[in-house]
């Protein structure tokens, strides 16, 4: 097997015990850092989710976009939320003129899901962008984290 296929499969190995709940949980840079942004377009998990192939508790849906719980979270609440359709926005970096509508969107679910959370007493958003940003899945997501005192500076 050729070097490169070996580096396939290593990130398709971290990438699957990312979004496995039964095998050991690989940190999220490695997680960021196995992915590689690829086609615009290309299928992801979220598309998965999006078409129930993946069980996923889902806590929000509309005719635009799904929220659903993270399988790995990082505060008492925190849940994704995610465009139905990706449109080529597989990070905040690709939004274009185009997509202003469907990021407003994704803010105001946020908004919406944490009230229907009880995040009465605050909550925070995050979109990561890129390798560096920690982005381990290239279809652009808010993670809602909320139900304890966040710090700062984050990560």
């Amino acid at each position: 097997m050729s070097g490169k296929d070996n580096n396939k499969r290593d990130r398709i190995s971290v990438l699957s015990s990312h979004f496995s709940s039964s095998s050991p949980m690989a940190s999220e840079k490695e997680a960021a850092l196995a992915a590689t942004p690829s086609d615009a377009d290309a299928p992801t998990i979220f598309d998965k989710i999006i078409n129930k192939e993946i069980p996923s508790t889902v806590v929000y849906e509309d005719d635009k976009v799904l929220a659903f719980r993270d399988i790995t979270p990082q505060a008492p609440t925190h849940i994704l939320i995610i465009p139905k359709v990706k449109d080529g926005l597989s990070g905040l970096s690709k939004a274009e003129e185009r997509h202003i509508d469907i990021l407003g969107r994704l803010l105001y679910t946020a908004k919406l899901v944490a009230k229907q959370e009880g995040l009465d007493d605050g909550f925070r958003i995050v979109i990561n962008d890129g390798p560096k940003g920690c982005q381990s899945v290239y279809h652009i997501h808010v993670h809602l984290l909320g139900g304890r005192q966040m710090n700062w500076p984050p990560g």
